[in-house]
């Protein structure tokens, strides 16, 4: 027993040994150093520097959550009628790199906005962004036309040595609703859109930008008197785009009058981008900027497929491109002599074919030619950038123009309010009304009805051509406030409330809210058989509440 005790003693011991001595052979392996994440200080609070490289990075964000309350005049089915509230949860992630390099600071920016709305348009979903396929609606029988998720590349650009390259805001817009909840008065605010721009710093807070800028998100559709639109089949599941918008124009005449037409597709073609200039001084009393910017309207050609009515053919020129253009002069005066953090701006912009330059759309709806944000509108207003003259085939611009004014007090550090007022005009010429009532006269005429529906102007003369709303001269009006309480940094509780009213700048329009059969008794209505209700203006108020988080 002794015996196997030291044996085993003696084995294990030479285990140990040869295990030692191949120990001894192996390499020693060191600890990795872990990268901590290090502080950037180079370009404010919150930038860090990516691991293993010299970019500094910032993350950042919001949460919302809104409600909105409008009254609604009509529980008609087929307008999505009757609702008069609307909800929204809405989320925004910030990523911000730069780097420093030796022209200067190379920097990335991406932004994605997304959220699920409720509602009808105007405290609710959004028909606007449905237009430009950053909002997807729902197709349920309840939900359809009041339900809608939005996905928003809201910004990806990058900046480098004064150049500006991807999805930013427009250079041309200034003030862009900065004190409002809604955004509900009229001016210029597209925050997305494709541009390449070069800023050059003329010196003491004067800079000067050209920037070359994405059409699409500044196009009013010419006007069609058919107006196609692309619609959501809630039935198949499935989007039908429009292909062509027809808008007559006179091909033959007999006697001298015109007794044939044919149809031009008035879809806008991407040609020519818009050319944006800025001047802008930013300086210790405020800021102030000069705009301006051209938007080239460029419509399709003549259809080929065969005229309706007689006579001898006489084919218009081919539509000719058009120039439109715009400028806006704004300016932003700091008040903290009233309290600190006061400020006030004021702006205005004129533009002749290119109304969204101006925002006169930007409460009732924009990418349409004609909307009613209103339940229960006694008439539309119509936005077209042009009309096309059915005589000549040739395009004839509109012309708008916006002012607005907002001022921001601080009441204390956590309350705040803003007050702010629009008022805005969008015009169409005597001659573009006149010679839509011609085509509407033979049109109909060929047809023995009204094919137009509500976008007929009617005959020239008539009873009906006086009261239509088509291509009518109209003006609009807003005016709120808020209360904003911020109870902590980075958190904000507030409600909005403001009026709305738009009118006609002379003569009256049929009520279609009174008299919704109108359209299909227009020859009733020339005759003085068929009574219709009248309205020379319309007006509704709104309440949103908001809480919101940045971080």
């Amino acid at each position: 027993m002794r015996f196997l005790k030291s044996s085993l003693l003696a084995s294990a011991a030479a285990f140990v040994a040869v295990g030692a001595a191949h120990a001894a052979d192996l390499p020693v392996k060191k600890a990795v150093p872990i990268e901590y994440v290090r502080v950037c200080g180079a370009y404010g609070a919150g930038f860090f520097y990516i691991p293993g490289t010299d970019t500094c990075l910032r993350l950042s964000g919001r949460a919302r959550f809104e409600g909105g309350y409008q009254a609604s005049y009509t529980r008609q089915a087929g307008t999505n009628a009757g609702d008069t509230s609307g909800y929204q949860g809405r989320m925004r992630i910030n990523l911000d790199a730069r780097t420093q390099t030796a022209y200067g600071t190379l920097r990335a920016f991406v932004r994605l906005d997304a959220g699920a709305r409720t509602g009808y348009s105007g405290v609710g979903q959004s028909g606007t962004q449905q237009r430009i396929g950053q909002a997807y609606a729902g197709i349920g029988t309840d939900s359809f036309g009041r339900d809608s998720q939005f996905v928003n590349v809201d910004k990806a650009f990058i900046q480098f040595a004064g150049l500006t390259a991807g999805r930013a805001s427009s250079f041309f817009d200034f003030y862009a609703h900065d004190f409002e909840i809604s955004a509900a008065t009229a001016g210029s605010d597209i925050a997305s859109t494709n541009l390449l721009a070069y800023t050059a710093t003329v010196g003491d807070g004067l800079v000067a930008t050209i920037s070359i800028e994405d059409p699409v998100f500044r196009r009013t559709p010419i006007f069609s008197p058919f107006n196609v639109g692309a619609t959501v089949s809630s039935g198949s599941v499935s989007n039908f785009g429009v292909t062509n918008q027809p808008t007559p124009v006179f091909v033959g005449y007999t006697n001298g009058i015109a007794t044939r037409y044919g149809n031009v597709d008035s879809i806008e073609r991407e040609r020519l981008p818009d050319f944006v200039g800025a001047l802008r001084l930013d300086q210790a009393w405020g800021s102030a900027q000069l705009s301006a910017a051209t938007h080239e309207l460029n419509v399709g050609n003549l259809s080929t497929a065969a005229s309706t009515g007689t006579g001898n053919i006489i084919a218009p020129a081919h539509t000719s491109n058009v120039q439109g253009w715009a400028v806006q002069g704004g300016i932003k005066i700091n008040t903290p002599f009233i309290a600190p953090g006061d400020s006030f701006y004021i702006q205005g912009a004129y533009a002749d074919g290119a109304q969204l330059y101006t925002g006169y759309s930007n409460y009732t709806g924009s990418y349409t030619q004609s909307t009613t944000t209103i339940q229960g509108q006694k008439f539309a207003q119509y936005f077209s950038d042009a009309s096309i003259n059915p005589f000549t085939g040739q395009l004839q611009t509109s012309t708008s123009f916006s002012a607005v004014a907002s001022y921001l007090h601080y009441w204390t550090p956590e309350w705040r309010s803003a007050f702010f007022g629009s008022y805005g005009e969008q015009s169409f010429s005597n001659g573009a009304r006149l010679a839509q009532g011609a085509a509407y006269t033979l049109v109909s005429g060929l047809a023995g009805s009204n094919p137009f529906g509500s976008n007929a102007v009617g005959t020239p003369g008539t009873r009906f051509y006086q009261l239509s709303q088509a291509l009518r001269d109209t003006y609009q009006f807003v005016a709120g406030a808020s209360l904003i309480w911020s109870p902590v940094k980075d958190l904000d509780i507030g409600v909005e409330g403001f009026y709305t009213q738009i009118g006609l700048k002379s003569g009256r329009a049929i009520d279609l809210d009174k008299s919704p059969t109108a359209y299909a008794n227009i020859a009733a209505i020339n005759a003085g058989t068929f009574a219709v209700a009248t309205a020379s203006k319309d007006s509704v108020s709104q309440v949103r509440f908001r809480v919101q988080r940045d971080f």
